[in-house]
């Protein structure tokens, strides 16, 4: 497996892990359910976690594809530019989430609709980020002429 392979493994888990965990923590405070938010804090801590080899193998990954026919150098710059953006508030969102579960115990209360709100905040950067990385190689997002036969079926 290369490195642009490994980071299309990668990527998925923190846009699909950050998802998951809003979608958890707002359950977890329509029910009331401390468990359930605690389990959601846990994952925000992996997710941030797993954010960080998603990130390390972009670079490598830019250096097989870049100079490979059908791919945008600026869909590039584009998707890492937001990827540097992005991934810090989602460490921030990793911290404070650990936060809620050790240090603030007693102050869950207060952190939830923060880290709530930071979840729908970074739920989008993931999902922007992902959709300019889906841009690098494939022309027909970025709106290009294709070549070849068109079927209608």
């Amino acid at each position: 497996m290369n490195e642009a392979q490994m980071h299309m493994l990668f990527n998925h888990l923190p846009v699909f892990g950050v998802l998951f965990c809003t979608l958890l923590l707002l359950y977890g405070l329509i029910r009331k359910s401390d468990e359930l938010k605690k389990t959601a804090l846990g994952a925000l801590v992996v997710v941030a976690l797993l954010t960080i080899p998603a990130y390390l193998t972009g670079e490598p990954a830019e250096h097989i594809v870049e100079h490979q026919a059908g791919v945008s150098e600026a869909a590039i710059h584009d998707h890492e530019e937001m990827a540097e953006l992005t991934i810090w508030p989602m460490f921030v969102l990793g911290a404070l989430s650990l936060s809620g579960l050790t240090i603030l115990r007693k102050r869950q209360a207060f952190l939830m609709p923060l880290i709530f709100a930071g979840c729908l905040v970074i739920s989008g950067m993931m999902a922007y980020t992902a959709h300019l990385g889906g841009l690098v190689n494939h022309p027909e997002l970025r709106g290009e002429a294709q070549t070849g036969e068109h079927r209608e079926d």
